[in-house]
């Protein structure tokens, strides 16, 4: 679609009013939208044209659209509405505009934020636990997601992960495009499984595949697999294993490494089965446990064809010289029937076999059936102990992890993982969050600056300014910072209150009158003022009789003038 067909384009279906361009892709420009019928900020993703070439692919798309609109799940971005806009284009040409309607997200593409370099492994745990979080929950509605990647993941301003673009992937795979349209589409190439590449049929573990991919970009900052041509990455999606990722980033551990290579499996058979086990095993690995998992092995052939096991012989010469041989080179049978010991033997063997699955039925304990799902309880602000009765009671595992957090409390849940209100099957094992307090931080000492460059300092550090007060000083300018309360140098907690005490610009004068001249003078010479002697000659003794400022503040190197008996 051309830039100025967007901007012919402002009402959809006769309700969404169509805003600024806020995104570009290869499939698609997202702009944000108003509902005029519900008042409220939307997004409206407006598919090229070229893609609704195909009739079959306008049902398909609004089928697909449908689907993904059926689920509701805070780490998924919902699609609220999906059709097809006619339109006409400059050259007065009517096409068909498929264009999405989904929930407007505040904040940014993933993708922007790993093009800024690696994410913290902790951060990078997060993200990808919220974005197994939403495909388990796909998984489950029977939606294979087919695009995970970087560009398809928003973070909001709360830290919140939102992935979209659910059912869309498959409604352009399954219609007639061609390959080079829906290569922008389908996952890019950099993402893609090794069953993707192959053409294969596609299943959960798919989007599991991707999203090591992304994690391990995450970790490092780039994609495992690099090439100058779409085909040559997916070449090595299928041929090439990827390297740890602490060879490029030290700062992963072995922990993870174990976790990442096992989600970039070639056979997803040897891969993670689930997100739920994704999920579990990537964050016992930033837990700093190693999970040890013996992989399921495809099971041999037990039988020949043709006297081969095309499983050990398979694209050998031998497999092809053994079923084009004659049959007169076959070795001969030197009897045409079974033995009737065989026969009666066979006999005794499959008798044996229905007494024995007779004994087993009629001796079977039927376990009772599990509860199909358990609702997570929201047990955050309670103590670990009650948090983790209360799971304990719906037949839930729960697991300690201690956060630092700003605003819960030290030993209170800060959350737990499945989410509170998902559904879960029992024995599932939660993550429960629990806050070790806040985090600990250095005070800065910033005696000697401006009080704005000292504000700024102090909350760099996310510790809170207190009360800012004045005092006099002989030598510290006005407006720089005289001290600080604590001082810096030692350490407290995110959020404390410093308390700062700036330069008035003035100076406490004593009262000297009485004191010998020589210690008036250096007490007032200590205080940086101009000090003037002025002889009395109508009295003795060398005192200070009189002195031309007042005791109290007054301006930093003010002049003073002191009178002393000198007759």
């Amino acid at each position: 679609m051309t830039e100025g067909v967007a901007k012919e384009v402002r009402l959809l279906a006769g309700r969404y009013q169509v805003g600024d361009l806020i995104g570009r892709g290869g499939m698609a420009d997202v702009h944000s939208g108003t509902d005029n019928r519900l008042g409220r900020r939307v997004a409206i993703k407006l598919l090229k044209p070229a893609l609704a070439t195909d009739p079959a692919f306008r049902t398909r798309f609004r089928r697909e659209a449908q689907d993904a609109a059926k689920m509701a799940h805070p780490t998924i971005v919902r699609v609220f509405d999906a059709g097809e806009e006619t339109v006409t284009d400059a050259d007065g040409r009517e096409t068909q505009l498929p264009f999405i309607v989904m929930e407007y997200v505040d904040g940014r593409l993933l993708k922007d934020m790993i093009a800024e370099g690696p994410l913290e492994p902790a951060e990078a745990v997060r993200i990808v636990g919220q974005i197994l979080t939403a495909l388990e929950y796909s998984h489950r509605a029977g939606v294979i997601h087919r695009d995970i990647k970087p560009g398809n993941i928003m973070i909001t301003s709360q830290g919140q992960v939102k992935v979209m673009d659910f059912g869309i992937a498959r409604a352009i795979s399954e219609s007639s495009a061609t390959l080079a349209e829906t290569s922008a589409i389908v996952g890019t190439a950099q993402y893609f499984s090794p069953e993707q590449a192959r053409g294969e049929a596609v299943d959960a573990r798919t989007d599991l595949y991707s999203t090591g991919v992304v994690l391990f970009e995450m970790l490092t900052g780039q994609a495992p697999f690099r090439g100058d041509n779409p085909v040559a990455v997916a070449y090595q999606h299928v041929n090439q294993n990827p390297v740890p990722p602490s060879k490029i980033n030290p700062a992963v551990s072995p922990a993870l490494d174990a976790v990442v290579l096992r989600g970039l499996s070639k056979d997803r058979f040897t891969r993670f089965q689930s997100a739920a086990e994704f999920r579990q095993d990537v964050e016992a690995a930033a837990a700093g446990a190693v999970t040890v998992k013996k992989q399921p092995q495809a099971k041999g052939f037990e039988t020949t064809l043709f006297g081969v096991n095309p499983e050990v012989t398979a694209g050998s010469d031998a497999t092809f010289r053994q079923l084009s041989v004659d049959q007169d080179a076959r070795v001969a049978r030197t009897q045409n029937r079974p033995p009737v010991a065989w026969i009666f033997a066979g006999v005794v063997v499959m008798l044996a076999v229905i007494f024995g699955v007779g004994y087993w039925a009629l001796h079977l304990t039927v376990a009772p059936l599990p509860t199909s799902s358990i609702t997570v309880p929201d047990v955050s602000a309670k103590s670990y102990d009650d948090g983790a009765t209360a799971l304990e009671k719906l037949k839930l595992v729960p697991r300690e992890v201690q956060e630092t957090s700003d605003t819960v409390a030290e030993g209170d849940i800060i959350r737990t993982t499945p989410e509170a209100g998902l559904k879960t099957s029992p024995k599932q094992v939660v993550t429960v969050y629990v806050s070790s307090g806040r985090p600990a931080v250095a005070i800065p000492d910033v005696s000697g600056m401006t009080l704005k460059a000292a504000e700024k300092a102090i909350k760099a550090k996310k510790l809170t300014v207190g009360e800012v007060s004045k005092q006099a000083s002989p030598s510290v300018k006005k407006g720089v910072v005289i001290s600080t309360t604590p001082n810096g140098g030692f350490e407290g907690q995110a959020g404390d209150l410093i308390d700062i005490v700036v330069s008035s610009g003035l100076v406490k004068v004593p009262s000297v009158v009485g004191q010998a001249a020589t210690d008036a003078g250096n007490t007032l010479s200590a205080l940086k003022l101009n000090v003037i002697v002025q002889a009395n000659y109508g009295c003795t003794g060398g005192t200070v009789t009189s002195q031309s400022l007042p005791p109290g503040n007054q301006a930093q190197g003010s002049s003073i003038t002191i009178d002393v008996c000198t007759g």
